[in-house]
């Protein structure tokens, strides 16, 4: 008698239904379907988005910058940082 044959399956089988008792193998094994329904499920729904992406907002052009009389440039600093 081997470790995969029918008649030790069988002794393994009465074995375990003796102990836990039909109602609570059979308890078990719905859960058991149940969790793997779930899991599938949680698999599925990793594919699709959760929310919309945000809308993106372009950013505003810079300003040109300002000549002074002595012939340098500078940058507008008017605009307060968001």
């Amino acid at each position: 008698m081997g470790f995969g044959s029918l008649w030790h399956w069988i002794i393994v089988l009465l074995v375990v239904l003796v102990l836990f008792g039909r109602g609570r193998v059979s308890e078990i094994m719905g859960d058991f379907g149940k969790g793997i329904k779930s899991f599938k499920q949680g698999l599925n729904d990793d594919d699709k988005p959760v929310a919309p992406p945000a809308p993106q907002i372009p950013a505003q052009p810079a300003a040109p910058p300002q000549a002074t009389g002595n012939g340098e440039t500078v940058a507008d600093t008017s605009q307060t940082p968001r």
